[in-house]
């Protein structure tokens, strides 16, 4: 398995390179608000875990994921398990909680947001992240995408509190993102692929130094994925 690597495009990362480096950039700038005992929701293979132990105020990191959900690694898997419906744990059992890229794989997004809610203790909080401009993925296991206002009122509805949410990607890394998709994911001869990647790659970078991310509540705004802290009051 090749590892990213968020600071170069690559022939390999091209497709992921901006969602993966900006999602890591957001977890990165936003990790000292957790602590405690945490909960990752849907943490597959736990990409994040040495990230999120990088902050001394963590004490514990626990995995949550999907009955079914996916294949994993020999030697990973998450420490226990759930139905899309109930967590197996009693309420208030964590000090902070992040759900990275799940909340589209969930049929009922509203009954996951509460289950974090009932789990986590008063006062802790939840980071969070969704793509916009990606590929149907884990079909059919697919359901949503989310805007700024979505987002924010499924958040609140849970009964979540003081959310915060960050566009990650204006108009310029969009169309970036979605050069890097078409080159990989197209059907094209692999030889055509790395023909195009010499092309491509200096538009990418160019585009990714010039974006501008707008305000998150903006009209006529296109964005990459959004991330998200809420707090459970």
């Amino acid at each position: 398995m090749i590892e990213f690597n968020p600071k170069e495009i690559t022939f390999e990362n091209i497709d992921r390179f901006y969602i993966k480096s900006s999602l890591l950039r957001f977890l990165d700038s936003k990790k000292e608000v957790l602590n405690g005992d945490l909960l990752d929701v849907g943490c597959g293979e736990k990409p994040y875990e040495t990230l999120i132990l990088s902050n001394p105020q963590i004490t514990s990191y626990s995995g949550v994921d999907l009955i079914g959900g996916q294949e994993y690694k020999v030697g990973v898997k998450p420490d226990f398990y759930w139905d899309g419906i109930t967590f197996p744990f009693d309420d208030s059992t964590y000090d902070s909680a992040m759900a990275t890229e799940v909340l589209e794989h969930c049929p009922d997004p509203q009954i996951t947001l509460t289950e974090i809610f009932r789990i986590l203790r008063p006062d802790s909080p939840l980071i969070l992240t969704v793509p916009f401009i990606w590929p149907t993925h884990e079909s059919p296991c697919d359901y949503y995408r989310y805007t700024p206002f979505g987002l924010k009122y499924q958040l609140e509805r849970a009964g979540f509190k003081n959310v915060e949410i960050t566009c990650m990607g204006g108009w310029d890394a969009s169309l970036a993102q979605v050069l890097g998709l078409w080159l990989k994911r197209r059907k094209m001869s692999k030889k055509n692929q790395k023909r195009l990647f010499w092309i491509l790659k200096p538009v990418i970078q160019f585009l990714l130094k010039k974006d501008r991310v707008l305000d998150e509540y903006s009209d006529q705004h296109l964005i990459t994925s959004l991330g998200a802290i809420a707090w459970r009051n």
